[in-house]
């Protein structure tokens, strides 16, 4: 069941909804943005909320930026592959050529 409620909205609003969502749709419409607005809301309390919850302090390896870590992180992967490659003595289990 839903709940009915009154809202005014005026004329030239009224006509831009129905230009927007078409015929016959303007409940379906207003109610997909006030979803939307809500949710919007909701997430930026949830930002503002968590604000200074992350410090630079605790997270030292990110001192030279995100991507120069991802980099690293990429590399060490690389390595440990090439290292496992080359014990298992190549990757389809032959020596390398």
């Amino acid at each position: 069941m839903r709940e009915r409620t009154l809202v005014a909205i005026p004329p030239r609003i009224a006509a831009r909804i129905d230009q927007i969502a078409g015929p016959r749709r303007r409940t379906e419409f207003i109610v997909e943005v006030l979803e939307h607005e809500i949710l919007r809301r909701e997430q930026l309390a949830a930002l503002e909320q968590a604000a200074g919850a992350w410090k630079d302090e605790d997270h030292p390896e990110l001192a030279g930026g995100a991507s120069a870590y991802v980099e690293k992180l990429r590399r060490e992967d690389d390595e440990r592959f090439e290292e496992l490659v080359a014990s298992q003595g190549g990757v389809d289990g032959n020596h390398p050529s």
